[in-house]
């Protein structure tokens, strides 16, 4: 059989020097230190900066490496598995230490959501915003929908803060019979909130795991949660918990 164009492609320059300096991460560097600055690194490798810059990315995409603000370029810690089968199924905040209740607002939900949830186009649906940590870092960044009908008990004082509302939407959602859940996982960039609270820059990759919740024959909340693609691999145990790549 013949060679394929494709097969017969030399190998891009910088895929070669993704490989070299992930070398040099194994025998060089330690987790968390800092490397040097695009010019150093271009000099010691003997190569154009925008050749480096395509295997810092590439690097940073498979995990090695983070980008952090007002700090640089670090040596990436293990990835965080995290699990996304639905063989363990519960309603958000249920016996959860990892997810912690940041905000709650009332307003309108995306397009594809709002889809997802059957509410008309322009109705206000409870949004609770939540942010997933574990071992001290910030891995996740969450946006339940809840709509207001799946909710019919929820009470709380207009004084509340958003953290305490956000628990009594999420008090109120368990109160419901869970007949379901199904999850769906894309690549995705992040956004300029989701960047703030993951200490990422705006647009670096992310994974993105849209859950819808059932119940009552219906959709009674959808979460969107942003992950970042830097820290997290995907497992598909009967585990929830996060543990630690080897």
């Amino acid at each position: 059989m013949g060679t394929t164009q494709l097969e017969a492609a030399p190998e891009p320059k910088y895929w070669h020097l993704k490989t070299v300096i992930s070398e040099a991460l194994d025998s060089e560097f330690a987790v968390g230190e800092i490397l040097p600055n695009e010019r150093e690194l271009a000099a010691r490798f003997g190569v154009a900066r925008a050749t480096l810059r395509q295997a810092l990315e590439q690097l940073e995409l498979e995990g090695r490496l983070q980008r952090r603000r007002g700090v640089g370029t670090t040596v990436a810690p293990p990835r965080v598995g995290v699990d996304v089968s639905t063989t363990q199924q519960a309603w958000p905040g249920a016996g959860e230490e990892t997810w912690q209740s940041v905000d709650c607002a009332a307003d309108t939900a995306p397009a594809a959501v709002a889809r997802l949830l059957d509410v008309q186009s322009g109705e206000r649906v409870h949004i609770v915003r939540r942010l997933r940590v574990t071992e001290g870092r910030p891995v996740a960044a969450e946006l339940l929908y809840v709509p207001a009908g799946s909710v019919p008990g929820l009470v709380t004082a207009d004084s509340a803060d958003g953290a305490t509302r956000a628990r009594a939407v999420l008090r109120e959602l368990r109160r419901l019979d869970l007949e379901g859940q199904d999850r769906a996982v894309e690549l995705g960039s992040a956004r300029a909130d989701d960047a703030k609270e993951l200490d990422r820059l705006p647009g670096s990759p992310v994974l993105v795991v849209t859950t819808r919740y059932l119940s009552g024959g219906r959709t009674a909340a959808v979460s969107v949660a942003t992950y970042r693609a830097d820290t997290c691999r995907l497992t598909f145990g009967d585990s929830g918990d996060l543990a630690m790549a080897s």
